[in-house]
């Protein structure tokens, strides 16, 4: 599932797109919006919220979730896609442009006036222009016995953070991904996952070490069995999560996070 830096940097290169062109075909190829025609519209924005896209056209929000597998890619207007037809669920095309949602894992269009019925459960956005970490760190602490993994991973505690930043904050916060929530700094964990989401919100590689080299940039994400970085032990693994359905991989140095 994307970090919110991606969801960022998607809604970025749509706004630079679309934001202030007027609609000239729209085509939702999901049955519960095949017969929405929001062409004529001006797009007046496209904007992060955490990991959701939103869309204001007109009187009305195009809400996206990327889950696992989506994307949203700007062509040309007669540009050739890089994935195939069956993939599109969204087709938006101005005179200069076209932008295509692939696989997206949720897709709907809504009145502007409700957009907070999708997206009012969530925590502030850690790369929004009204961040409140007072107010992140106040719905981190109502559950002090909730792993700090799983606690950081809440978007309904703050909006951004993915199981990459999750995995790399533990690691140089030096503690276990599944120590309780209120045995930790949670003000320093707040402040560095501010920092690190906001230093990569413009890269092309997301980068936690300090180190741009590929293949370089984790200190514990996606290494099980690589030597740590700082001691050489190796790199465990294992799972956590609110329920079977939430469970994501952890990865942790036995040595240096306790």
């Amino acid at each position: 599932m994307p970090e919110g830096d991606t969801v960022y940097q998607a809604a970025r290169r749509l706004d630079r797109a679309l934001a202030g062109h007027v609609l000239t075909e729209t085509d939702f190829r999901v049955p519960a919006y095949a017969t929405v025609d929001l062409s004529g519209e001006r797009m007046d924005e496209v904007v992060s919220r955490g990991k959701h896209l939103l869309m204001h056209v007109g009187d009305q929000t195009i809400h996206s979730h990327l889950k696992m597998e989506g994307s949203w890619e700007v062509y040309p207007p007669d540009g050739r896609w890089r994935h195939p037809g069956y993939q599109a669920r969204v087709v938006l095309r101005t005179a200069d442009a076209q932008a295509v949602g692939f696989q997206l894992g949720v897709l709907e269009v809504l009145p502007r006036e409700r957009e907070e019925e999708v997206v009012g459960h969530l925590g502030p956005d850690l790369l929004g222009p009204d961040w409140d970490a007072d107010e992140a760190l106040r719905r981190l602490s109502e559950h002090p016995e909730a792993p700090i993994a799983v606690a950081l991973l809440d978007q309904r505690n703050l909006a951004g953070l993915g199981n990459v930043y999750a995995n790399e904050l533990c690691f140089l916060r030096g503690v276990l991904p599944t120590r309780p929530a209120g045995e930790t700094d949670l003000a320093a964990a707040v402040e560095l996952g501010r920092r690190l989401i906001t230093a990569n919100r413009d890269r092309p590689l997301r980068v936690t070490t300090g180190d741009t080299r590929r293949g370089r940039n984790t200190w514990v994400y996606g290494r099980r069995g690589q030597p740590c970085r700082r001691c050489g032990t190796p790199i465990r693994s294992g799972s956590l999560g609110k329920n079977e359905l939430e469970e994501r991989v952890t990865y942790f140095c036995p040595v240096c996070q306790t």
